[in-house]
């Protein structure tokens, strides 16, 4: 490093990054060969050696991807349309404050995005705030989604193509694995490493705390807006399977033919079978992580209860209109009443259950000022059964092998809209990174208190294992009084939030599930 030069020298070559914005940038690293032809479905490779100094001042190609409709519609979702798109995806991307042996936290960053669309090149994070404010190595990844990353075949195909279905996680951690071997070359601490993800990047965390092949490659955990809930049995998986081959017109020995597709008609059939899953189960994703019985050998909160992750202290939470939204803008929901309600929760939930969810979540909405109608009720219903339930269970299975575990809940609302959108999925992400604008996050003195606030408690996480502030103040740990931090104008530690919603789940032991 010469004039603020950025060469780093990794197992495989040397990098040169840039310096910008106070950090040395790295973007574009291979971290395994990229998984096309012979590679396409097949578990991740280590990448190739180079010769020379490799430039990395622009980002990989991203995975192929469809458009979801809906999420672009939404504000401060991210716009991937313009990137280059390519099977061979598998690219990290590193800020750092400096090229040295200072031995800095890692966080490890998995975005979010249905496991179908998405990037490690979200633009929140390049605001570098908790990089600089806190000293931390940060590190994002790309990995293979939807059809590529996602679609058991072993079965179907007589395991002529093995995949598992879990080939997007092995990706998630062979990344971590070339973080183990080359980020002290980066300033990093490769034993201070956290896995932090957003929606499907927490969801991937929850699996990667049941997976016996992450183990021991990191310490600690933070799950935002997604838990160990969304995968596939292995039966569903082989179905969704056989229905992707069906619309292909291809046969179930026809590993050649799949082969043989390009990356377009992969997407179109992809395409296809999502809305096919749709219209028959609501599912916002037509594939997921499977429980294969090999990579995955159980549910992952079965696997967590058994002390899979009993080393990695975990904070995790949501938002509070997570699919509030969302569900408003399904055009089959948009005109719901009362019995178009009680037939849907029917589909998903027991049915003795649905008078006693509809009656408890209507007076709680009423208590919070808010709307009750059957389609405010759904959606608040969704958000739990989805996202936050499995989240305080995950954090209840850490605290009951005896593992610090830490809870919160986001629920400051966007100003956008005329505030409609509530505190909805991903609007924390400005916040903990540092990037908030006047529309989507407001941008007022206590929108700006509020997020150095979260960004505090974060590096104080990642630094020490325990999220307890100077600014935010004292973070218990999710004891038996199921005390939780509240993420808002005036953030405060509550004991029991939104304690009857909660409870009237204690009935109902569910292992994954689908979208309402």
């Amino acid at each position: 490093m010469t004039d603020n030069r950025a060469i780093a020298t990794t197992k495989y070559g040397r990098l040169e990054g840039s310096f910008e914005n106070g950090m040395y940038v790295f973007k574009g690293i291979p971290y395994a060969a990229q998984p096309v032809g012979d590679l396409r479905w097949m578990p991740p490779q280590p990448p190739a050696k180079w010769e020379g100094v490799k430039p990395a001042q622009k980002y990989g190609a991203i995975c192929p991807q469809n458009m979801m409709l809906m999420a672009a519609k939404l504000p401060g979702t991210p716009d991937f349309s313009q990137d280059t798109q390519d099977e061979g995806c598998l690219y990290i991307n590193i800020w750092t404050p400096g090229l040295d042996d200072a031995k800095r936290p890692v966080i490890f960053w998995i975005h979010g995005g249905a496991f179908i669309i998405g990037a490690g090149n979200e633009p929140f994070l390049e605001a570098g705030t908790l990089v600089k404010r806190g000293d931390i190595v940060l590190v994002s990844i790309n990995y293979r989604m939807g059809a590529f990353g996602f679609m058991n075949l072993k079965e179907i195909t007589g395991g002529k193509i093995p995949a598992t279905g879990n080939e997007g996680l092995l990706d998630q951690i062979a990344a971590l694995d070339w973080v183990q071997e080359n980020i002290k070359a980066f300033g990093g601490d490769p034993d201070n490493v956290t896995v932090a993800g957003f929606s499907a990047g927490g969801m991937s965390i929850g699996d990667l705390l049941g997976m016996p092949k992450a183990r021991g490659k990191f310490c600690k955990a933070i799950n935002r807006s997604g838990s160990t809930n969304t995968v596939s049995p292995l039966q569903d998986a082989v179905a969704k399977a056989g229905q992707f081959l069906k619309i292909l017109n291809i046969n179930s020995k026809g590993s050649d033919a799949l082969r043989g597709l390009s990356t377009k008609q992969l997407l179109e059939a992809q395409e296809k079978l999502g809305v096919v899953m749709r219209e028959a189960k609501g599912a916002l994703t037509p594939f997921m992580p499977v429980v294969d019985g090999g990579v995955m050998p159980d549910f992952p909160i079965e696997l967590i209860k058994k002390g899979s992750a009993k080393n990695v202290i975990v904070m995790a939470g949501n938002s509070l209109d997570e699919l509030k939204m969302s569900t408003a803008m399904d055009p089959a929901v948009r005109n719901l009443d009362e019995a178009g309600l009680v037939n849907r929760l029917n589909l998903h939930i027991p049915g003795d259950m649905v008078p006693k969810v509809i009656e408890v979540y209507r007076e709680a909405l009423k208590k919070r000022g808010g709307n009750s109608s059957p389609l405010d009720i759904l959606g608040t219903v969704s958000t739990d059964l989805m996202f936050r339930i499995p989240t305080i269970r995950l954090v209840e299975a850490q605290r009951d092998i005896g593992m610090p575990s830490y809870n919160y809940y986001f629920t400051y609302k966007s100003p956008a809209m005329g505030g409609i959108l509530g505190a909805m999925h991903g609007l924390d992400n400005p916040f903990l990174f540092g990037a908030l604008d006047t529309d989507f996050t407001g941008d007022g003195e206590g929108q700006r208190d509020l997020a150095l606030k979260m960004q505090d408690s974060c590096i104080a996480f990642v630094h020490t294992g325990d999220p307890s502030c100077k600014t935010a103040g004292e973070w218990p740990v999710y004891g038996k009084n199921r005390q939780a931090m509240i993420w808002d104008i005036n953030p405060r530690v509550e004991t029991a939030p939104y304690e009857p919603e909660r409870k009237v789940w204690d009935a109902y032991e569910y292992k994954h599930t689908q979208p309402l």
